[in-house]
């Protein structure tokens, strides 16, 4: 759009030349050494002479922009399990091992009777083979004694086979119920890891509010906040900002794994001056840590941050917006909409221009009271988008974002949201041979020439290539062209 623009202007200013060359009568004038124009004594159109020089040319996009606050977002509380939750689950791991400490003395109870039934087994059977060996010798001897004592052996012998049938009776009981123990005590072996597990899930994602809750601090719009302080309160409880780019996504408690967002807390743990903890683990000096921090803000001094008492981002905030109310119910969603300080210039730029500006490019930025700052095209968006709003029933331009640093933040001043124009410079040439943009001529079969004027007034149309158009100095680069430095070329006077 910017060279579509450009190219009509300087067709109608090459219109109007052809139109004055045709007359072919040229009065020099040197608009640079500081002689008046003339005019033609035909048509009384003015005209001067302009030098051909050298120097170095940029050329630049005009587009309109907006001025605010880099790195908008949203600060949402996070959704997780209550402190009711989190109890009704430890009371699950309760009693699944509780049963499992049953089971398991149970066995060990019914163990030890096996074991005390087998011994008595061991001690019968022992009995009934020397009782029953020595009534078979008695029947072998021919005396009366040995004959009664037969008799009393015999009795022996039968009153052991009684006894070790019952022995053996309690053992096979005890045998059973040993059995049936072990199978209680798998069973409930197997009913522990499921509580175990939904409790661990429920302490990793428990919050440091609950359904009670309500939000007892907010801040005001325009507040910057910084690593340490409070976005808010919850039940007297501060939410506190802390520094990195990953979200705080679960509860900082002893025996979580590893992780890059527990390598963010020790870090600030650190800067902030609460200790020393170091690397990626929840360690006992991530703990003596976070105990100093719950000190210093009137905490109880836990040893753990649950969800949602740190939140990170990557620099200092700028309130924005507060989307919670004081004395509200706390929920899961969005409490602020921050930014960070930095000033930036968004551009929505005509997708079809994307090429022509590129990260690094130097621009101006003109405020609305029309002084100027410096700035750098920081960002170059990759996506097309076609703007929402009324269109007039016309359909919309794709564009992209474009974001622009202002190189003195200051200058911008401290609105919120501005809208701005900036210059991008968007290529630049060195030495380069260059005549006012007015002194070009369209040719009839096409390209362009300009007019030259010798020392004895001779007039020539000379072709030209054109290099770079500067708007900002109304001048063109020629290219492939006899003209040289310091030749004069004819231009209109206005």
């Amino acid at each position: 759009m910017i060279r579509d623009r450009l190219s009509s202007r300087r067709l109608l200013v090459v219109a109007g030349l052809i139109a004055f060359v045709a007359i072919g009568i040229v009065i020099a004038t040197d608009p640079f050494s500081g002689s008046g124009p003339s005019a033609s004594a035909a048509n009384e159109t003015p005209t001067s002479l302009a030098t051909v020089t050298r120097k170095s040319l940029s050329s630049q996009a005009q587009v309109n922009a907006t001025l605010g606050y880099a790195a908008a977002s949203t600060i949402v509380m996070p959704g997780g399990s209550g402190a009711a939750s989190v109890l009704q689950a430890q009371q699950s791991v309760g009693q699944a091992e509780a049963a499992l400490h049953t089971a398991q003395a149970g066995l060990a109870t019914d163990t030890l009777a096996l074991e005390r039934a087998q011994a008595t087994l061991r001690a019968d059977r022992a009995k009934q083979a020397t009782d029953c060996r020595g009534a078979g010798a008695a029947e072998s001897s021919n005396s009366g004694s040995a004959n009664a004592s037969a008799n009393a052996n015999a009795g022996a012998c039968a009153t052991d086979h009684q006894t070790v049938a019952t022995d053996e009776q309690s053992v096979a009981a005890a045998l059973e119920k040993v059995a049936a123990d072990k199978r209680s005590v798998s069973a409930a072996e197997a009913a522990v890891p499921g509580p175990a597990t939904s409790y661990a899930s429920a302490r990793s994602s428990a919050t440091f509010y609950d359904a009670t809750s309500t939000y007892t601090m907010l801040p005001v719009v325009g507040r910057v906040l910084r690593a340490g302080q409070a976005l808010y309160a919850v039940d007297g409880k501060p939410c506190l900002l802390l520094y990195g780019s990953v979200t705080a996504w679960r509860a900082f408690v002893a025996g979580m794994s590893p992780g890059p967002d527990v390598a963010e807390l020790n870090t600030n743990l650190r800067s902030l001056g609460y200790g020393d903890p170091s690397g990626d683990t929840f360690s006992s000096a991530t703990r003596a840590s976070i105990v100093r921090l719950q000190q210093a803000h009137g905490l109880a001094q836990t040893g753990e941050l649950l969800l949602g008492a740190v939140i990170f981002k990557p620099s200092a905030v700028r309130v924005t917006s507060v989307q919670a109310t004081l004395g509200g119910a706390v929920q899961p969603g969005a409490v602020l909409a921050v930014t960070s300080t930095a000033r930036v210039v968004t551009i929505a730029l005509d997708a079809s221009q994307q090429a022509s500006i590129k990260v690094g490019d130097e621009a101006t930025i003109t405020m609305p009271d029309n002084s100027t700052t410096p700035g750098v095209v920081s960002a170059v968006g990759s996506v097309a988008t076609t703007p929402s709003g009324d269109s007039n029933g016309q359909s919309q331009t794709p564009t992209v974002d474009v974001e622009v640093t202002p190189t003195n933040p200051a200058a911008t001043g401290r609105l919120d949201q501005a809208p701005v124009q900036v210059s991008v410079t968007t290529a630049s040439v060195k030495n380069a041979l260059v005549v006012p943009v007015n002194a070009l001529l369209a040719l009839a079969g096409g390209g362009y020439a300009v007019e030259t004027v010798d020392a004895a007034g001779s007039h020539k149309l000379v072709a030209v290539g054109l290099g770079l158009f500067d708007d900002a100095q109304g001048l063109v680069q020629l290219t492939d062209t006899t003209v040289v430095a310091g030749q004069h070329v004819v231009v209109p006077t206005s």
